[in-house]
């Protein structure tokens, strides 16, 4: 930074006492005013930002226009008259730079008086030396040319018919491409271009004025040379796609058809023509190209779906993504986890070997150092593995059985020396073992091949013998019996060793053994003195079935020693041995009840597992997100990831989470409450999450829900249940409270001693809190990690006594390392006498005050740091100020932002230590990166199918869309919140959010352009997930989608993508473009196709050039246009989104799954849903940039079980679809009506048929999104609702909800502040619906035999008498109806009955038909709406005449009449109740389906329950 920075100076205007003091005015009045960049309403920013790259589209258009045209082969290029016409692009080239010099100063106008001299210097120079080429290169093209024709001609008359000098053009062409060669010799050698830009040498700067301006952003932003090589392969690849395709399908075969069409001009209409004798019919030709042009403009955007889904998923592949994603993988790789995870989570204190081939070696090394070693990384993985099961069992994904299938032994028993898997894989394979056995007949060959095939299956043998051993010898004390003991297994170990086990042993009679064994496991689990005899008995038993049956006694010394314990007649006297010499034996010798320890209860627990478990546990765990998680885990720990750091050395972060006033902690009344249908949270998320619920009854040892409530605890354990499964911030308070538990247990495996390791049966549990090791732990902890949740409105929530600053003190006392950071808005006395009392604003950080156990008094938070702030800080969108706010409250190098509407998983916190190790790595070989980015999990998607659809969208955007931009395209940026910042980096430059209100809509994405500006480097890790909740009805889905394209409208604008789009290289400028606002002008491009080709057909059909054309068969125009409308509808249905979304789910669930999951979405009416929110795209993301309205839309984050009134509905999507969607359909219908005599049935719906589909969804997806919107009673209920916000009056103070005219007025603010351009290029748009009536009029039946322009007029006449008429009625309704009611009805009579009398005789005389009345319609009411909207944009003047009274009437008519277009298909619908039941199951799951019917029938008797509790 510059000593003599402003920065550092004192004003000179400040008086010298309050030049230090705190009571300085925040803030000065003379503003200084904007200085380089202004930002300006226009749609114009799109080119000023990107001119590069629109000059190369528009001269590469040129130039395939000019080969197409003279022959058609890209090799007609090498023709000496082809490549002169072609050399013209750069005439064009020089055209374009002077719009972008012209552009750049009318944008900057505003500026002027606060810009420096040098910079206004070079705005007039780029203009005068663009101006001057403009000149230069046409005058010094017309001299290539022998016989010149127009321009060059005319350019050659003027400056004397001179001789030819070809070479003069050349010359020009390449003094004035010779900046563009500088720049891409620079361009190849990025190193230079990065010290050029970053030097502070005069000379330097000098030389670079040009180019850049003098700014301390955007400098030295290129990338290393192997990152530029693969993202300009990317962009070559594709931009020579895209050429080709578009050459080949688009314009060569056009080229042809309009040669004919101008050919012979068409001289018969059927309308009044202006220009009868223009040549070449170049209406026609205008028609023909727009949508084509349009598409040629917008499909670079389908390429770069197609190319980026394939590069991502190659990428994907590459990086191990999905090589585990089944839990059948999962049990294959198993053997090899606790390797690949002690590399990767476990810091290395020496070098060894890592990598590839390590991962996959899974053969222990021999030494006995190996061994111990082996054993160390059984007992940490065994630590950990635990931890994760444990918080699955926590969470209700799996139930108590299946936690004990999945746990590990937590160490290695040193009595038994073998490896111990989880039983999940060991089990049902014994009671497999023993029937083959008992089965075998002395034959060991089936056994082997079993073995052979299934190392489980020799692992779970091999432990139970061993485990058998050793609960034998434990309680086994006599030494007598001890000897016959061990005699017994010598024999079976020498038979093992000899492997003669089968053949020598008789093992039918094993089963036996094992059934005495399992009873003897009961009774060891009971573990009561009672059972004593029993367990004697079992052992004799056992003996007996051993020495009697399986051996068959032929061991000399074995038979000798059973004759010994038997006294003596053990062969003589088979069966009938005295009783009392029988019971001696095992009577006194047994250690029964035994002494209970951990691992003696583990051992007897996971052997009765081993032998009792006969199915299968092939589905453990059944729950699909347990599946997922584990799945997930387990791959991660393949894929590269940096070594992990002890804890001491990890690099310390932070997390902070912003909130606002969203729900906590479900209350027991919201859970309860039941909307319209019956339906209660509690009752959905039964529905929706049944295992769960089953699970979580099991946990809390409850039957029933009712047994639930008995106890406040309980009750308490409900409301954090489904607060878990909402979108809650108890729920992202948990999630991010495991790195706590993670790190701690890190940091204990990373200090514990070998011993500790070892003998340390869940040693980290076992540990008490006043552990001198545990208290270590902590610390250390606490010095690497802290988490503040920023809630803004905390102070007042306090003060109010809401229950959501009690939920938050709540969490506080749970977590007590959370801490809560807020402003605190406080009344103090003035110091200045004019007031009493003035507001003063602390940035304030509180922690739970510390309470001992037994202390009556009230849990409360106390204060940590209190700062003042010089004012208000929330003065942009609130979020951003509420993030910046809490970050100095932060601690470390590392900074993860996470929304409240996210959660973490136990087993992702485990690798953050990994992660943050990222930010010590040059990634592209130039800069450490500044923001880790990480993927999400979108855990919404089982709610609904909407919600279903919008989670496969964002999943495939935050995994595959991210990984591409990161690599290899280089330009990510910040979306969302799971990123990790370097905390020091950003908090020196501006905080991880930029706060401007509006321009900062998308406040996420600023932090991304503010970071890759200021040379950071954004960075993107699959290795971990962070889950994310999303939206999950139409109407919040919209409202988010709006937010998100006003967003880019103002991103459109600002001065970060204007100087992105300039300081990036050209492919990388491209990047940036299509991912960012590209995205959203593609869209909008996709719908002004439809719009431009529907009018030109209007033009076409109307003015009878279509018919003479079609007709005259010279004239076959079908296939471009029918591949540029297929480009469009494959955007439009949204196989655009799709394409990344199969690959994506095909890389990480299995191709086969993305195929099943895309039919089945297309079965669910996904189509329908993209169709429909392209709408809302294009509306919002247009009306920003023409007249902004951009705003924070809150969407809510509950669960949409709720039926949306119609009125709600019409509300929010009567400007942005219904309107559009009508005029579409009006279209068609004028398409139809007067095309069809001279066209096929088959074309038109080929060409059509997108469009209809589009003009549908438009109109009713809506409705058919809506829960119950197809039932009867609703519908009843929703029209009363409508008529009454209808009809109801406005006025200050009525909200849009309750009246129509308070949204009509509401829905024109943006008009308000649109300033002139907006307003003029309003009115011009409005001329549209002008057309209709001029082209129809002389349709009609009675003016066929006239095309004069005296009948346009006359309709112009019916119009406004009309509109007279409609005034006269409503002024005499207002001035007579009370007192001459009678004449008032003769009047309105009359008015009627000359009505009719007119249309009888206009059908009487000039036989005017019922399809002229319809056309008089389909004429008239456009131009009544295109009047409304001029009014609407010239409201001052039309206020002033005195008029707007009947504008607002003539608005509501409108109005009502488009609701009676909405409202009489789904009424009649509604009267088929198969429709409601097709609805419901289409929108949500079957289960909820079934639940939902159950739940009407059981309302009643559902709330006559409820009100009984309550009472």
């Amino acid at each position: 930074m510059r000593a003599d920075a402003d920065f550092f100076k004192t004003p000179n205007d400040v008086p010298r006492h309050l030049a230090n003091g705190e009571d300085r005015p925040a803030g000065n009045d003379n503003w200084m005013g904007k200085v380089n960049f202004v930002e300006i309403r226009s749609f114009w920013h799109i080119f000023r930002s990107f001119d590069r790259m629109w000059s190369f589209l528009i001269l590469s258009l040129q130039a395939m226009i000019i080969i197409a045209w003279n022959g058609g082969t890209p090799s007609d290029i090498f023709d000496r008259g082809v490549f002169k016409q072609v050399l013209s692009i750069f005439i064009t080239a020089a055209i374009l730079k002077l719009c972008q010099a012209i552009l750049d100063i009318i944008l900057s106008w505003k500026a002027r008086k606060n810009m420096s001299l040098v910079v206004k210097l070079r705005y007039i120079l780029k203009l005068l030396s663009a101006a001057a080429w403009v000149v230069i290169l046409p005058v010094t093209y017309a001299y290539t040319w022998e016989n010149p024709t127009g321009l060059a001609r005319t350019i050659k008359s003027w400056l004397g018919d001179g001789q030819n000098q070809p070479s003069l053009y050349i010359l020009a062409v390449v003094v004035y491409l010779a900046p563009n060669m500088l720049s891409a010799m620079l361009f190849l050698f990025p190193v230079i271009r990065r010290a050029l830009e970053r030097s502070n040498l005069k000379v330097v700067t000098f030389m670079m004025w040009w180019s850049q301006p003098r700014l301390f952003v955007g400098r030295g932003m290129h990338e290393g040379a192997f990152s530029l090589f693969k993202y300009t392969m990317f962009w070559v690849l594709l931009l020579a796609t895209k050429l080709i395709v578009s050459f080949y399908v688009e314009i060569k075969p056009l080229v042809q058809p309009t040669k004919d069409i101008m050919k012979e001009p068409i001289r018969t209409f059927q309308w009044h023509e202006f220009f009868p004798h223009a040549n070449n019919n170049i209406g026609v030709v205008i028609a023909l190209w727009a949508p084509i042009i349009l598409v040629y403009f917008m499909d670079t955007q389908i390429w770069y779906a197609i190319f980026s889904t394939l590069i991502g998923g190659i990428y994907g592949a590459c990086r191990r993504l999905g090589e585990i994603r089944t839990l059948g993988m999962l049990r294959s790789r198993f053997e090899s986890l606790p390797k690949a995870f002690n590399q990767c989570l476990i810091p290395s204190d020496t070098s060894k070997k890592r990598g590839f081939r390590a991962a996959f070696s899974s053969k222990p090394s021999k030494t006995p150092e190996g061994t111990k070693e082996e054993e160390k990384i059984a007992a940490r993985f065994a630590q950990i593995w635990n931890l994760i099961i444990t918080s699955f069992r926590e969470e209700d994904l799996i139930d108590n059985r299946e936690k004990d299938l999945l746990l590990v032994p937590y160490c290695k028993d040193r009595d038994m020396d073998i490896i111990q898997w989880p039983p999940f894989l060991l089990a049902s394979k014994i009671p497999i073992a023993l029937d083959m056995a008992a089965d075998s007949g002395g034959k060991d060959r089936d056994l082997k091949k079993r073995m052979k095939s299934d190392p489980y299956f020799t692992y779970a043998i091999k432990e139970c013998y061993a485990s058998f051993k050793n609960i034998i010898y434990a309680l086994v004390i006599g030494p007598r019996e001890r000897e016959v003991i061990q005699k017994i297994f010598n024999v079976v170990d020498e038979h093992i060793a000899e492997d003669t086990l089968i053949k020598e042993l008789n093992m039918s009679n094993l089963p036996t053994l094992s059934k005495k064994f399992i009873e003897l496991l009961d009774l060891l689990q009971n573990n009561n003195k009672e059972d004593q005899g029993q367990v004697i008995i079992l052992f004799q038993d056992m003996l007996e079935v051993v020495t009697r049956d399986i051996m068959d006694i032929m061991d000399e010394q074995l038979s000798g020693l059973m004759e010994s314990v038997h006294g003596g007649n053990y062969r003589r006297h088979e069966g009938i041995t005295p009783l009392d010499q029988q019971d001696q034996l095992f009577t006194k010798a047994i250690d029964f009840p035994v002494k209970k320890t951990q691992a003696w209860t583990e051992k007897i627990k996971r052997l009765h597992l081993l032998l009792t478990v006969k199915e299968s546990a092939m589905d453990v765990p059944t729950n699909l997100d347990a599946r997922r998680r584990i799945s997930f885990f387990a791959n991660s720990l393949f894929m590269s990831m940096p070594s992990a750091p002890k804890v001491r050395q990890m690099l310390p972060f932070s997390v902070l989470t912003p909130y606002y006033t969203e729900d906590v902690l479900f209350s027991s009344q919201a859970l309860e409450e039941q909307n319209e249908d019956g339906v209660s949270i509690l009752f959905y998320l039964q529905k929706i999450y049944p295992d769960e619920w089953k699970n979580f009854l099991e946990r809390v040892d409850c039957k029933t829900e009712e047994e639930l409530r008995e106890t406040e605890q309980s009750e308490e354990e409900l409301r954090l249940w489904a607060s878990y499964r909402g979108q809650t911030l108890t729920r992202t308070v948990r999630g991010m409270m495991y790195y706590r538990q993670a790190l701690v247990l890190q940091a204990f495996l990373d200090m514990a001693r070998d011993e500790d390791l070892m003998e340390g049966f869940r040693a980290a549990d076992l540990l008490s809190d006043e552990s001198q090791l545990l208290l270590q732990c902590k610390a250390i902890t606490d010095m690497k990690f802290t988490y503040v949740v920023s809630c803004q409105q905390y102070g007042i929530q306090k003060r109010s006594g809401d229950a959501r600053a009690q939920d938050i003190l709540r969490l506080m006392t749970t977590y007590p390392s959370l801490r809560v950071a807020y402003i605190d808005e406080v009344e103090e006395p003035s110091k200045d006498r004019n007031k009493k009392i003035e507001k003063v604003y602390y940035s304030a950080l509180v922690k739970a005050a510390v309470t001992k156990p037994d202390d009556p008094g009230q849990k409360l938070d106390q204060d940590i740091y209190r700062i003042k702030l010089p004012g208000n800080a929330m003065l942009g969108e609130g979020k951003p100020e509420n993030q910046n706010h809490a970050i100095i409250f932060t601690r470390g190098e590392g900074l993860q932002t996470i929304d409240m509407n996210q959660e973490h998983y136990m087993e992702e916190t485990l690798k953050m230590r990994n992660l943050l190790q990222e930010f010590l790595k040059k990634h592209d070989g130039v800069r450490y990166p500044s923001i880790l980015g990480v993927r999400e999990h979108i855990f919404t998607g089982s709610v609904s199918s909407l919600a279903w659809f919008m989670s496969n969208q964002e999943t495939s955007f935050v995994t595959i869309g991210q990984r591409v931009l990161a690599n290899p395209l280089r330009v990510r940026f910040h979306y969302g919140h799971p990123d990790i910042f370097d905390r020091l980096f950003h908090l020196t430059r501006g905080g991880v959010s930029k706060a401007s209100k509006i321009i900062n809509l998308s406040e996420d994405i600023f932090a991304g352009f503010n970071s890759t500006l200021r040379e950071g480097n954004v960075t993107h890790h699959e290795y971990m997930q962070v889950g994310k909740g999303r939206d999950v009805g139409l109407n919040q889905i919209s409202l988010f989608e709006a937010k998100i394209a006003n967003g880019n409208g103002e991103q459109t604008l600002s001065r970060d993508v204007y100087r992105l789009g300039h300081r990036f290289d050209f492919f990388r400028m491209l990047s940036c473009y299509y991912t960012t606002i590209g995205f959203y002008f593609s869209t909008m491009i996709t719908v002004w196709t439809v719009y431009v080709f529907l009018y030109g057909r209007l033009y076409l059909v109307l003015s009878g050039l279509d018919e003479a054309l079609a007709t005259g068969k010279r004239f076959i125009h079908n296939e471009p246009l029918q591949v540029a409308l297929a480009s469009q509808s494959f955007v439009q249905l949204g196989f655009l989104m799709a394409l990344p979304m199969m690959m994506e789910i095909g890389l990480e669930r299995g191709f086969r799954t993305a195929l099943s999951d895309f039919v089945l979405m297309q079965l669910q009416l996904a189509s329908v849903f993209f169709t429909f929110s392209l709408g809302t795209k294009t509306h919002y993301y247009g009306t920003t940039l023409l007249h902004g309205g951009a705003e924070y839309r809150a969407t809510g984050r509950g669960f949409v079980v709720f039926h949306a009134k119609f009125a709600e509905n019409y509300r929010l999507y009567s400007r942005s679809h219904f309107v559009k969607g009508i005029e579409l359909m009006i279209l068609l219908i004028v398409y139809e009506i007067f095309g069809q005599s001279y066209r096929g049935a088959i074309a038109y719906i080929f060409i059509t048929f997108s469009m209809w589909f589009m003009v549908v969804t438009w109109l009713f997806a809506p409705f058919l999104f809506n829960p119950s919107g197809f039932e009867w009673q609703k519908i009843v209920d929703d029209w009363t609702d409508w008529n009454k916000w209808i009809s109801n009056r406005g006025g200050i103070g009525v909200p849009p909800e309750k009246s129509w005219e308070s949204w009509w007025e509401k829905e024109q603010e943006p008009l308000r502040l649109s300033g002139k351009r907006g307003i003029v290029l309003e009115i011009v748009l409005a001329l549209r619906f002008f057309i209709y009536q001029y082209g129809l009029v002389y349709h009609l039946n009675i003016t066929t035999h006239t095309k004069s322009v005296l009948v346009y007029c006359l309709s112009w006449v019916v119009i406004f008498v009309i509109l007279l008429v409609m005034k006269t009625v409503s002024v005499g309704r207002r001035r007579f109806s009370a007192e001459f009611q009678l004449v008032f009805r003769l009047i309105k009579g009359l008015i009627f009955i000359t009505f009719i009398s007119i249309i009888i005789i206009l059908i009487a005389i000039p036989h005017m038909t019922v399809q002229d009345i319809f056309v008089c319609i389909l004429a008239f009411m456009p131009t009544g709406w295109g009047l409304l909207l001029i009014a609407q944009a010239i409201k001052p003047a039309i206020t002033g005449v005195g008029l707007w009274g009947s504008i607002k009437a003539l608005a509501r008519g409108y109005e009502i009449i488009m609701g009676l277009l909405l409202f009489t298909p789904i009424a009649f619908l509604a009267w088929f109740p198969f429709v409601s039941e097709f609805q419901t199951r289409m929108l949500f799951n079957q289960a909820f389906s079934r639940g939902l019917q159950i739940s009407r029938i059981l309302g009643g008797h559902k709330k006559d329950r409820a009100t009984r509790n309550k009472e």
